[in-house]
């Protein structure tokens, strides 16, 4: 079993994820404070579990954090099931995460918009939301939004399934204005259901 140190010299951590190449926390070792934009840059090949020992983090299907994404809180994650949460699209592949530096769950506050570039209709939430048409917002899509505080996950379907989107307020300023910017695997404005993320 290996372990591997790996921080950003003279940042405060913000949080702590240890990451294993096998399931059930089996296999070669890693814990990280900062950002790993390959995991295979570090000898392994693929993530099969991890814990999160504090704050909050975004892991990607692929390198330089592209693919689908997966909120991962404070937590154990034994396997692949673990952290796709109910993810309709079977991906057994983790290779980059970062971690969310912005997550403020007491705080959080974001405005959804019917059109692109915050245009049309809109809906301000600073709560979770299993259902976005159970509150009110007419539509199965969301054009763009605007995250003021905090940071959110955004899932296509109502509660928190399919597709999982990372909105945070230190990203794209906290716009995000067409579904082209909500992650680089978005093929649709599809979104009915938001949550608050954990910190």
């Amino acid at each position: 079993q290996t372990e591997v140190q790996s921080s950003v010299v003279g940042m405060h951590p913000r949080g702590t994820i240890t990451v294993y190449d096998q399931r059930y926390f089996q296999g070669r070792r890693m814990e990280f404070t900062a950002c790993c934009q390959n995991i295979m840059e570090c000898g392994m090949e693929n993530i099969r579990s991890l814990k999160v020992e504090c704050g909050a983090w975004v892991g990607y299907e692929h390198s330089s954090f592209c693919g689908q994404q997966f909120i991962l809180e404070k937590g154990d994650y034994p396997c692949f099931e673990s952290y796709m949460g109910s993810n309709s699209y079977r991906i057994e592949r983790m290779i980059s995460f970062r971690p969310i530096c912005c997550a403020n769950h007491k705080d959080s506050r974001m405005t959804v918009y019917e059109l692109e570039n915050m245009m049309g209709r809109q809906f301000e939430l600073c709560d979770d939301y299993p259902s976005l048409q159970a509150m009110g917002w007419i539509h199965n899509e969301v054009g763009s939004m605007q995250i003021q505080c905090g940071a959110f996950v955004c899932y296509q379907y109502p509660g928190y399934r399919g597709y999982q989107y990372i909105m945070e307020c230190d990203c794209h300023g906290g716009e995000y204005k067409c579904y082209r910017e909500y992650g680089t695997h978005a093929q649709t404005p599809q979104i009915q259901s938001i949550r608050r993320i954990q910190h």
